[in-house]
């Protein structure tokens, strides 16, 4: 389960026992730190915490000014600076170097658009929205809080802010989810400073396992782990079943040639064929190729075997373009040199990854600059 799926499931639990609960959400990160901003945790009025908003330096004190937010009923902001070593709330010589801010939003449950609320309407479109977030680096403003999702085709839930400001977040919303990407703006509007976070969110990907057999079991649960949604497909009842793999994967026994029929396909689509049975795969492969949303096809095997398909498929009359080849990923993996069930889904979850997020997928000593690109958590400041 993905934390945010998480933190929405705890929230429902709490309102329905009519328990007492703050989000607390980065909003802002200058320089580095363990958690970026969109990071989110759920504090319940007896201290129980669902969610990080850091790697465990910042939740303790984080309890106490949620507990604090809790008793005021207000929406706070705290700034957390990492790079002072000689914060002993912090702890010293974490060594992230990075200035935090996170705010603490108390939920009203009589609030049908209250920032969990929201949050619940995002993960159930299952689609790229833009989350708005506002506050005010100036802690003795009201600090608005989570208070719109906005859809690309500009679609909005939530509550709008002034005229004037909200054209410009609308803007400024779809470009986020243009350019793939969070947004940080501080607008000037009747001499009053208004700070926004524009969370790009991204619905799971979906990893469509093509082969229900041991090692796609393991694969299904390390995917499960990462928060992705599953769908497992074979043809053979005895292996394809509930029994077999986690709730929360979809499980479908289907001929080769109707595997797609019951799959809903778009550009986070990745497929892993492992069936073991070569004609399994090559039938399947041959769906595949005619869906061109789909992004990424692994293939499990040597590469004999991908030779061999690309012949048959040619024999076939398939006429493979190379933005098809681009995408095929055969043998499947990042080469780590794995053995076990385990390593060889390691080795698959980690190439798809760097598929998804375009990145190399070298070592990171490699890299000289910054992990997290600095330009995009810098203010974008525009006078309405």
């Amino acid at each position: 389960m993905r934390e945010l799926d998480a933190i929405i499931s705890k929230y429902e639990l709490l309102r329905e026992q009519d328990i007492e609960c703050v989000l607390a959400t980065v909003v802002h990160v200058e320089g580095s730190s363990y958690r970026r901003a969109g990071a989110r945790m759920l504090v319940d009025e007896y201290g129980n915490i669902t969610g990080a908003i850091s790697g465990g330096c910042l939740e303790g004190d984080a309890l106490r000014k949620a507990l604090h937010a809790m008793h005021q009923q207000q929406n706070k902001l705290v700034t957390y600076d990492t790079s002072d070593e000689d914060d002993a709330v912090i702890g010293a010589q974490l060594g992230c170097n990075g200035i935090i801010q996170v705010l603490f939003e108390p939920m009203d449950y009589e609030d049908a658009l209250n920032s969990c609320e929201l949050l619940k309407k995002v993960i159930n479109q299952k689609k790229p929205l833009a989350i708005v977030v506002q506050f005010n680096l100036n802690k003795s403003k009201v600090q608005p809080g989570t208070k719109m999702i906005i859809s690309e085709n500009s679609e909005v839930i939530g509550s709008k802010p002034k005229e004037e400001l909200y054209r410009h977040i609308l803007e400024q919303a779809i470009l986020t989810l243009k350019i793939n990407n969070p947004n940080f703006a501080e607008y000037l509007l009747e001499d009053e400073n208004h700070h926004v976070f524009i969370q790009n969110y991204q619905p799971p990907l979906k990893l469509i396992i093509v082969g229900a057999g041991n090692d796609a079991q393991v694969l299904a649960q390390q995917s499960d782990l990462l928060g992705w949604e599953v769908v497992v497909t074979d043809g053979r009842p005895t292996h394809a079943n509930r029994e077999r793999f986690a709730s929360s994967c979809q499980v479908i026994v289907s001929k080769p040639e109707r595997t797609l029929e019951n799959i809903e396909l778009d550009n986070r689509s990745y497929f892993v064929l492992m069936s073991h049975n070569y004609n399994y795969d090559l039938r399947v492969l041959k769906l595949l190729l005619a869906e061109k949303t789909i992004p990424y096809i692994g293939i499990l095997g040597p590469l004999k075997k991908y030779q061999r398909m690309l012949k048959d498929l040619e024999e076939d009359g398939f006429d493979v373009k190379e933005e098809d080849l681009n995408k095929i990923y055969a043998p499947v993996g990042l080469e780590i040199g794995a053995e076990t069930p385990a390593e060889i889904g390691l080795s698959i979850l980690a190439e798809i990854q760097s598929v998804l997020t375009g990145k190399t997928a070298r070592p990171l000593r490699e890299k000289s600059s910054p992990i997290h690109k600095k330009e995009d958590t810098q203010f974008k400041q525009v006078q309405i």
